[in-house]
């Protein structure tokens, strides 16, 4: 497999939940992937957990808010990057970048003190890419359609 060559910043999309051009963090001194939501409650649907959310994808318009549901597919304990240690919503989604797809795991949180709303970490690239910290907005995003 060719690895796929991304900056420190890139733009996914997370077709599962309607969400397309989301600027990210690439981070690989972060172990996990996050993304920041809000209005963030637990659901139950055909008695399975599920979480339900809102997302800002665009930063300069606040206004512009996509809700969200996903299935919790587990609950972890991460420890953030001021050290302080909590319990987040996992949900596993597909995202495309350069216009390739995979599945990813996300922890939900809030972000809201970060620049950008997600931070892709190296369990959510793998094997799949390598990263030139040098370079922003490396790929082109993909054509999955909603």
């Amino acid at each position: 497999m060719n690895k796929l060559i991304i900056g420190n910043l890139e733009s996914i999309h997370l077709p599962d939940l309607g969400i397309r051009d989301l600027q990210v963090r690439i981070d690989t001194g972060a172990q996990s992937s996050s993304l920041h939501v809000d209005n963030l409650k637990r659901i139950q649907r055909s008695g399975r957990p599920w979480v339900c959310f809102d997302l800002h994808p665009d930063l300069y318009n606040t206004d512009d808010i996509v809700r969200c549901e996903s299935p919790v597919h587990d609950i972890r304990r991460i420890k953030s990057s001021n050290g302080e240690s909590q319990q987040r919503y996992v949900i596993r989604t597909t995202i495309d970048l350069g216009g390739q797809t995979w599945p990813i795991d996300i922890t939900l949180s809030n972000r809201s003190d970060m620049t950008y709303l997600m931070l892709l970490g190296r369990e959510g690239m793998g094997d799949r890419v390598l990263v030139d910290p040098s370079a922003t907005f490396v790929t082109t995003p993909g054509s999955v359609e909603d």
